[in-house]
């Protein structure tokens, strides 16, 4: 395995690592409902908490790691060739697919998650009833399942859509330099040819018939 492939996986699992890490913290510092105060009947009082520094530092990482995935593969679009009916090749998209998925749901889940613990004072009322909202146990927490999961399938695509690429160069490596992909090789002639018969002079042949 290359330098820079082994780089590019170290660096992202490391993000996708403090992602979810940072997910897990913010489910356990996240505003619970009985920590909410109601100074008034028509006011929701939220304490401070980390889970907002931590949901967006933790949305920051996946984002990174995201980013470098995608920048180090190149446009999966763009590449074309024979190699696209290889089954590496539908493991590669499939895991580019389910990672971008897995990757936009983790992101939101954490942005939502911040900006609920974020809320001072405010009241939400319907049908004359006042109500104050609290993040759902479990958000945070599947926001860092789903970042790990979306790493993973990251790094996945990387190496399969990588190590695609270098077999198809080595492929076309041994094709002929002006017809790439056709094997040139030299005419063969059998080692027992009779040889090409010897003509003397008619004057020579002359004389030997009436001596």
């Amino acid at each position: 395995m290359e330098k820079r492939v082994i780089v590019v996986c170290v660096s992202v699992g490391f993000l996708g690592l403090v992602a979810a890490s940072l997910g897990f913290a913010a489910e356990s510092k996240r505003i619970k409902g009985s920590e909410v105060q109601f100074n008034s009947p028509d006011e929701c009082v939220y304490p401070r908490s980390p889970a907002l520094a931590l949901g967006l530092i933790a949305a920051l990482a996946l984002m990174i790691a995201q980013v470098i995935i995608n920048v180090a593969t190149g446009c999966i679009c763009c590449r074309s060739g024979p190699h696209q009916l290889n089954s590496n090749w539908t493991l590669a998209l499939i895991c580019f697919v389910v990672s971008w998925f897995t990757f936009v749901i983790a992101f939101l889940l954490l942005l939502t998650g911040a900006a609920l613990n974020d809320q001072h004072g405010e009241e939400n009322m319907y049908f004359g009833n006042y109500y104050c909202y609290v993040v759902k146990p479990g958000v945070f927490a599947g926001a860092a399942v789903l970042s790990l999961a979306s790493v993973v399938l990251g790094i996945i695509y990387y190496i399969t859509i990588t190590s695609t690429k270098v077999g198809s160069d080595s492929w076309a490596g041994h094709a002929a330099p002006n017809q790439p992909g056709i094997a040139m090789g030299q005419p063969q002639f059998p080692q027992n040819v009779p040889q090409d018969p010897v003509f003397v002079h008619e004057d020579t042949y002359m004389r030997r018939q009436f001596t």
